[in-house]
């Protein structure tokens, strides 16, 4: 079976584990008091020209959104996204869970507009009954967002715009960050996010990583007892060396971006024979998620052989299916399927 379901089926790069293995019997303090989370911590902030950032080591994806959102929200704020956002539509309720309200406008190809927000929050303080409502707070979008895309620079700084003429702090989810930064099409690298946006975090579950995320406030700005609220939503690791020796070694040498570029290159290939076999897109996506649309037939002769996502359902029969590449996804992945199909 060769697999293109998602893009953290494996485990973690072999760098990683080495340094874990090394590090094993070393004693050091736990909950990220030890070297190896203060030396990431640095390289972090060297990373994004950010000296003053506040860096924290979250253990999952679902976890940090929903303590980032709970943490930086007033008891009665809300979170604006998209309708395809990641905290609407995956993560089994986990903000609200948290006690917010997810208010969400419309995607398109997976991205919010700066205009469409604008216009949300205009309506909103229009209507004179708004203090009866959820009170939006906060902007969420993901880079990439869930169909792949990614935002411009302009794109970018046109929502952080609105967000600071209504005073609402910009998070974006870094989930699969370095295939964002790593694609052709980017035209932003880590200052330039750190810049244009009031917290982001780095994933590493998807890049690289066993586990962890790596929250940053790029100014300093990190909420008061941010550490005592990361630890009531159960997302803080006693043992913080295994996810600061995690980000201690992507941030070494590049290997962050150098893995990233491995899942680019592989995606931008198993695009390549897609279109060769006349198999069209749903979306046209530059990064490690692929989009293409099979028939019900052809996803019967791969079935046993690839492991891919059904994405969407479409109304003449055929789907809408997911191929994500990896930092760790091989060429001789790449050439088995250009046979099957």
């Amino acid at each position: 079976m060769i697999s293109f379901n998602c893009d953290y089926n494996e485990g973690a790069h072999p760098e990683i584990l080495r340094r874990l293995m090394q590090t094993n019997l070393e004693q050091e303090p736990g909950y990220g008091d030890d070297k190896f989370t203060i030396s990431a911590k640095e390289k972090i902030r060297q990373a994004i020209q950010c000296p003053q950032a506040d860096i924290t080591f979250l253990v999952g994806g679902t976890q940090t959104n929903a303590t980032v959102i709970d943490a930086v929200l007033p008891h009665y704020g809300a979170v604006v996204a998209t309708e395809t956002g990641h905290i609407a539509a995956h993560e089994s309720g986990a903000v609200e869970h948290a006690g917010h309200k997810v208010i969400t406008i419309p995607a398109h190809e997976g991205k919010m507009l700066a205009a469409d927000l604008r216009k949300y929050l205009s309506d909103f303080y229009a209507d004179s009954t708004w203090p009866h409502m959820a009170n939006p707070g906060m902007v969420y979008i993901s880079f990439p967002t869930e169909y792949g895309t990614i935002y411009t620079e302009q794109e970018l700084a046109g929502i952080h715009s609105v967000c600071q003429e209504y005073e609402m702090p910009l998070f974006v989810d870094g989930a699969r960050l370095g295939y964002g930064l790593a694609s052709p099409a980017a035209d932003i690298d880590l200052p330039t996010l750190a810049r244009l946006c009031d917290v982001f975090y780095i994933g590493g579950t998807k890049v690289g990583a066993l586990c962890g995320e790596a929250v940053v406030f790029p100014r300093g700005n990190a909420p008061r007892n941010f550490f005592t609220i990361v630890k009531q939503h159960g997302a803080l690791l006693a043992k913080g060396r295994l996810l600061g020796i995690q980000f201690d070694t992507l941030f070494t040498d590049n290997l962050y971006m150098r893995i990233s570029h491995n899942a680019i290159d592989l995606a931008m290939k198993l695009q390549a024979i897609f279109r060769e076999k006349a198999i069209p897109f749903f979306i046209e996506s530059p990064t490690n998620q692929q989009f293409p649309i099979l028939t019900t037939e052809q996803m019967k002769r791969l079935e046993g052989k690839v492991s891919f996502e059904i994405w969407q359902r479409l109304d003449d029969g055929r789907a809408v299916t997911r191929f994500a590449t990896s930092w760790a996804t091989s060429e001789e992945n790449i050439k088995a399927l250009q046979k099957l199909l």
